[in-house]
């Protein structure tokens, strides 16, 4: 049976000396909208559940190249694997039926199931597909309380990549950025509409709620060592319906998050939230 009733959730997370998410294109600093507020994306986010979730034994199909344990080298190459996907059958057109090879995939792996996926494939001729899978779980960016400071730090590499050793190669010069201290907040909701769809359920609601409270666990780099990151509370609102009792936006707005962690919840009549400490 699919997931029952609508759910809402949010996470509160600390960043203290450590950059949460850092911009590509703009040198690797952490993310800033234009109003100073950090950011860490929805993409980024979802990255590390699923992360957790495959330390936690679960079948992911999107397996990031630092954590992937089939040594697939690609999507395409683990999606049409006979012993890690579902094989080259399934994503034939001619072979399988688009809603078929759906369902297959959405059986297979959790965060297909949850978070949704595009199956985009080349093939010779007609063989081609693009099978578009809408998942029932949604997560928003997350941003921080209030603008974030951001120190920059110059370093250097002073040791020869190359050669026999025997001549000293130049410092090499280089940037590291981090955020002093901040909290963020994200939200996120699942619908059981959806969820009927891909087979989301009960028992996979309840392992992404166990995976919330430590989503840094295990994530430790240069860029954010142990201990610079950490949920400080989940907070879980478990609607009585599929359509739910009010609309995510408004019970998103009764929880308001102050800059030093702490936080105060508006309830709302009928909606009882679940806090969940952090690990």
């Amino acid at each position: 049976m699919s997931l029952e009733n609508k759910i809402d959730f949010a996470i509160i997370i600390s960043v203290k000396n450590a950059n949460p998410n850092g911009d590509p294109l703009n040198g690797n600093r952490p993310r800033v909208d234009y109003d100073g507020l950090g950011e860490i994306s929805d993409v980024c986010l979802k990255r590390k559940i699923r992360n957790r979730l495959l330390a936690d034994g679960q079948s992911i199909f999107v397996q990031s190249d630092d954590n992937k344990i089939d040594g697939m080298a690609s999507l395409k190459a683990r999606a049409e694997s006979d012993e890690y996907g579902l094989g080259k059958d399934a994503f034939n057109s001619k072979k399988t039926k688009p809603e078929e090879a759906a369902r297959l995939a959405c059986e297979k792996w959790l965060d297909v199931r949850s978070f949704g996926q595009l199956f985009a494939f080349k093939g010779t001729g007609a063989d081609g597909v693009s099978i578009p899978i809408r998942g029932p779980v949604t997560i928003q960016s997350a941003f921080s309380v209030e603008p974030v400071s951001v120190t920059s730090t110059q370093i250097t590499k002073s040791v020869s990549g190359e050669g026999d050793g025997t001549k000293k190669g130049s410092d090499t010069m280089g940037m590291k950025h981090r955020v002093d201290k901040a909290i963020y907040v994200a939200f996120g909701a699942m619908t059981p509409q959806l969820a009927e769809r891909t087979g989301f359920d009960n028992k996979d609601a309840e392992t992404l709620k166990k995976v919330l409270p430590r989503l840094f666990e295990g994530d430790a780099s240069s860029a954010r060592p142990e201990g610079s990151m950490i949920v400080e509370k989940a907070v879980w609102w478990q609607h009585n319906s599929k359509s739910g009792q009010y609309s995510s936006a408004r019970v998103h707005r009764t929880l308001q998050v102050n800059p030093d962690g702490s936080f105060e919840l508006n309830n709302l009549d009928g909606l009882d939230p679940e806090v969940i400490d952090g690990f």
